[in-house]
């Protein structure tokens, strides 16, 4: 139990991740409230969060290529340092009252710009300070930290909107990256960098994570599975806005309260997974998650009752990160370690880079259909995609795949020949 944290490298890290994640959930807060607020269309705001993560769809496996080659450390040095500057500049427009909805989606495009090389680099680092033996544990640490923030940041950004305006959020963001990069600075005796494949064209390169996934039908349908979620599933920038002013009619402190309660939920499933790591090993409970997971969506979309409201996305966040935890655990344990950083690529762009085609998806839905219609018929569809996964390859869930008695009779027959021989 939580031993990731023998590891004093990553202490650090664990301690400036809380920081600089509390400011940026602030910011996933302050981006689509201003964008409401400029533009009044859920449309657009899902524009905006679609801009912050097209760089991760389209570009990710540059930044796996990145993380793979270089030194993890210097890389995050640079990343984090980077995310500091778009964050600053929205606090100088929004304070200034100079600022409009087309910067707002540049400053989107430029946070997803650098993040195409941060996530794969930061998540693939985490193996290097703790170890394979402690890598779940870690994973999970990750995600209460993330999901922790969720509670936090959303709550304070909410009251802090209503009461000073969201110029404050957008400032707190860019000064809570010093954390991190004051973490990444103390660090020692990390592992010795040894690249490889300078040998290899850039081609090859760029597509032998994805070959890897197509070799391994397991990490590649659990990476379908998680863009279906995050496609259909995951659009909460885009439709919790318009549940909080248009269907619960609950205003930016009810919004971020929305929010800080899908993170609870979240993060007692994250620290549920760093106690009792085992349970991240568990194919079949990562099925039962899916199914209560869409549920709980399920009945959000058609609660119109703030309470209900609450619960269900509480328990839609505990099943949504213990599903996302249990399969990154599963697929950096699957992968070789030269190969880590491209994989992790793909994870990212399966998680944050569908993102944009959804949340442009569930903006428009909501525009012609209304939030609730846009978040039940998403909710249908990954329910569907994970019905189909299960059916076609059951092993991706630990379930016993049925052979046809042609393939039984041809096993049974090479079992006699091996028996002879």
């Amino acid at each position: 139990m939580l031993g990731a944290l023998r590891h004093r490298n990553y202490r650090l890290f664990f301690v400036g991740q809380i920081i600089s994640t509390i400011g940026t959930w602030m910011q996933s807060v302050a981006m689509p409230w201003l964008s409401l607020e400029l533009t009044h269309s859920g449309l657009l705001v899902g524009l905006v969060v679609a801009a912050q993560f097209t760089p991760v769809l389209l570009g990710s496996q540059f930044g796996g290529i990145v993380a793979d080659r270089f030194h993890k450390r210097n890389v995050l040095l640079v990343t984090q340092s980077a995310f500091m500057v778009p964050s600053f500049i929205l606090f100088v427009l929004s304070a200034s009252g100079h600022a409009q909805y087309w910067m707002i989606v540049a400053a989107a495009f430029a946070t997803g710009a650098i993040t195409m090389f941060d996530i794969p680099t930061r998540q693939s680092f985490v193996v290097e300070m703790v170890g394979k033996r402690d890598l779940t544990n870690a994973i999970a640490l990750n995600s209460s930290v993330f999901n922790g923030a969720a509670v936090i940041g959303p709550s304070i950004a909410g009251v802090l909107i209503a009461v000073v305006g969201v110029p404050i959020c957008f400032l707190a963001n860019s000064l809570s990256y010093l954390a991190a990069i004051g973490a990444l600075l103390l660090m020692r005796d990390l592992p010795r960098h040894e690249p490889r494949s300078h040998e290899q064209n850039f081609v090859a390169h760029l597509t032998e994570g994805a070959a890897y996934a197509r070799r391994e039908p397991t990490v590649g349908l659990l990476l379908v599975l998680v863009a279906m979620f995050s496609l259909f599933a995951m659009n909460r920038q885009t439709i919790l806005p318009l549940f909080a002013d248009q269907v619960l009619h609950i205003g930016p402190q009810g919004y971020g309260f929305l929010l800080g309660s899908q993170g609870a939920g979240a993060l007692l499933g994250a620290l549920t997974l760093a106690f009792f790591p085992a349970l991240g090993a568990n194919p079949r409970r990562q099925l039962w998650l899916a199914g209560i997971w869409i549920s709980a969506l399920l009945v959000f979309s058609i609660s119109r009752v703030v309470v209900p409201s609450l619960v269900a996305l509480c328990v839609s966040g505990y099943c949504q990160i213990s599903f996302l935890a249990t399969t990154n655990s599963r697929i950096q344990t699957m992968t070789p370690d030269h190969l880590r950083g491209r994989v992790i690529a793909l994870y990212a762009q399966a998680l944050a880079g569908a993102g944009p085609i959804g949340n442009v998806f569930s903006g428009a839905l909501a525009t012609l259909l209304g939030a609730p219609w846009a978040l039940a018929i998403g909710a249908a569809i990954a329910g569907a995609a994970t019905v189909a996964i299960t059916l076609i390859r059951p092993e991706v869930f630990g379930q016993p795949r049925k052979t046809s008695s042609s393939e039984a009779t041809a096993s049974a027959g090479t079992s006699q020949r091996s028996a002879r021989t």
